[in-house]
């Protein structure tokens, strides 16, 4: 949700800077400044520096820098809207709510979230008592003592049609249960029934570690041998991972996360020292699970079998990430022994043979090279086929620098494969074409003159604005979010873009005071304040914080197709000069169908004023 900025102002009034990080960092009065050992990186000599006065850290060592709303996510690996509620609820403050239906949505959800706590109860004791008796069993012998069941909170639904129904009626409505997933009402009428039974039951939390959901396994015969709770107000199941709330503070002191299979898995893994370990739900990683995932670690390790299954689950884990790799964001995979899995693993070998496994997980580069390299490459053909496999595989990252990289490092790959060193040259493709081949020298004009190429600081310029219109106004981004994403910018305002459209869709009503503070935690504060400068709103009142929206609107419309046309005009003069030094077909072809495109968009577009020249 947004917060209005008088409750953002009132609540960093109200809580001390000094004394938040002073919980974390012990810190020397020097002045107005309070200084300590940087907690974001390793140091000897003190180079973190709190102003309270004015509000906000900064480390000279590394960069980081914020106020205390900054501090609470950094340090507790939270969202901008869960430092806002923590930090609130420290200083007794109520977060503001900003409708009637968002009032009473929050209350349902806090009234259904009850229910599952108490059912979560009801399981617990119902393991420990008599009725748990075969559910212990099963889990003694999968490993785990009674205190490894308190502390995961394992219980047990017992065999039978409405023991939880009956346990909860006291204090919750036969509704309100089944909209908690607790109970399951039949299609044809009837009534409604337990929805777990005879199964041990592991609690799912969401990110502060609340019960939402729960899994079951079946003790004995039966099918599904895992049943998960049906999606409710509370819980989506593509959203959530199993364990996140513990592997989260785990990685706030050590940034990690170990992607595991199954629940037990997860268990295991915790009992041994790995504490960043987590588990989908039963399916593939989905966009927003790799999200929460990079929110633990940069590259998080994934664990699978080796077997055909496990290389399968690793395909699609790697085809689902592909597009959302950034610079410093990718995943590594790791291969268990046959047979085994994280459970067995250390139940039978111990941590160290987990640990063992870990260190020697691949990139994803190096997964993907091996997955479509199983296949023969042994005749042109099948060369060729590969090479276009992996083009394929490159086109959709979404990040132009990623992309190039692995370009060429698939290109390195190619050429080592037969037994040749790496080359460069060509811009794309694996196998780049000799200097003229097949050139016919008569087949373009003589290109006299050099071209005027616009100054590389007035084309910058140009991106920054569009930039600066989101930052101050981020409404606009759901309406060109698709035009944003295809402007041509810099690579580190490219890296700037990314991170703005990863992190809006998942924060639609962030504000833009949210947004900047939030894209100057992650490493862009100079970005933002460099696009945010006098030297570049003076040229551009639409991008101004006081614009209104239709002057915003049309504003970035006409800087935009400014932007595009330059571009194009730089391609063009970068074209010409290519022919005049390689008289080529393919240069020829790609000139004129330049200079095509910029007819047909000075066409479509008529003349354009009152923007950035």
């Amino acid at each position: 949700m947004a917060f209005p900025p008088r409750f953002l102002d009132e609540l960093r009034a109200r809580v001390s800077l000094a004394e938040l990080v002073g919980r974390r960092v012990r810190l020397v009065k020097r002045g107005r400044e309070y200084v300590g050992l940087c907690p974001f990186h390793n140091e000897k000599t003190p180079s973190f520096s709190v102003v309270e006065e004015k509000g906000f850290f900064h480390c000279f060592g590394c960069g980081a820098h914020g106020d205390v709303i900054g501090f609470a996510m950094q340090t507790g690996n939270l969202s901008f809207p869960e430092a806002v509620e923590l930090l609130a609820r420290q200083a007794g403050l109520e977060v503001p709510r900003q409708s009637r239906e968002e009032r009473e949505k929050a209350e349902r959800q806090a009234t259904a979230q009850s229910a599952v706590e108490a059912a979560c109860s009801f399981y617990e004791e119902t393991l420990h008592g008599p009725l748990g008796r075969d559910a212990r069993k099963y889990l003694e012998g999968r490993g785990l003592d009674v205190a490894a069941m308190r502390r995961f909170r394992l219980g047990y639904a017992p065999d039978g049609r409405d023991a939880l129904k009956r346990a909860l009626a006291q204090n919750f409505s036969q509704p309100l249960l089944v909209e908690a997933g607790l109970v399951k009402q039949p299609e044809r009428g009837g009534e409604p029934f337990d929805y777990f039974r005879h199964r041990v039951i592991f609690p799912i939390g969401d990110r502060q570690g609340r019960i939402i959901a729960f899994g079951g396994r079946i003790l004995g015969e039966g099918q599904p041998k895992y049943l998960n709770s049906p999606e409710t107000p509370l819980f989506q199941k593509g959203r959530v991972l199993y364990g996140w709330a513990q592997a989260r503070a785990a990685a706030a002191r050590e940034p990690s996360a170990i992607v595991t299979e199954g629940y037990m898995d997860v268990i295991a893994l915790h009992r041994a020292g790995f504490t960043t370990a987590v588990a989908p739900l039963g399916t593939a990683l989905t966009e927003m699970q790799l999200e929460e995932l990079w929110r633990l670690a940069p590259e998080p390790v994934l664990c699978f079998d080796g077997d055909a299954a496990g290389l399968r689950a690793a395909g699609r884990a790697l085809e689902r990430a592909l597009p959302l790799l950034r610079p410093g964001q990718s995943l590594r995979f790791a291969t268990l022994p046959p047979g085994e899995d994280p459970d067995t693993l250390v139940l039978h070998q111990g941590a160290e043979a987990m640990r063992e496994v870990l260190e020697r997980a691949r990139s994803l580069a190096e997964t993907l090279w091996a997955l479509e390299t199983a296949r023969p490459a042994d005749t042109p053909e099948r060369r060729a086929a590969l090479e276009q496999r992996l083009e394929a595989r490159v086109r959709s990252i979404a990040d132009r620098t990623v992309q190039e990289h692995y370009r060429g490092f698939f290109r390195d790959h190619l050429f080592a494969s037969r037994g040749r060193s790496p080359r460069r040259g060509g811009r794309r493709g694996f196998a780049p074409i000799e200097p003229n081949a097949g050139v016919r020298l008569n087949s373009a004009p003589p290109f006299e003159g050099k071209p005027t190429i616009e100054p590389t600081a007035l084309r910058r310029r140009r991106q920054e604005v569009l930039l600066a219109v989101l930052l101050n106004h981020p409404f606009l981004l759901s309406e060109v979010e698709q035009d944003f994403a295809e402007i041509p910018l810099a690579p580190d305002l490219d890296r700037l873009r990314h991170e703005i459209l990863r992190l809006l869709p998942l924060n639609p009503e962030l504000d833009a005071a949210g947004l900047k503070l939030h894209l100057s935690e992650t490493g862009f504060a100079g970005v933002v304040q460099g696009i945010l400068s006098s030297q570049i709103l003076k040229h551009a009142a639409f991008a101004r914080p006081d614009a209104d929206a239709d002057t915003v609107r049309m504003g970035w419309v006409d800087a935009k197709q400014q932007l595009e046309e330059r571009h194009l005009r730089q391609q063009i003069a970068d074209s010409a000069q290519a022919l005049a030094e390689d008289v080529s077909e393919e240069n020829w072809a790609r000139l004129q169908g330049l200079r095509a495109a910029l007819e047909a968009k000075n066409g479509e577009d008529g003349a354009t004023g009152g923007g950035v020249r």
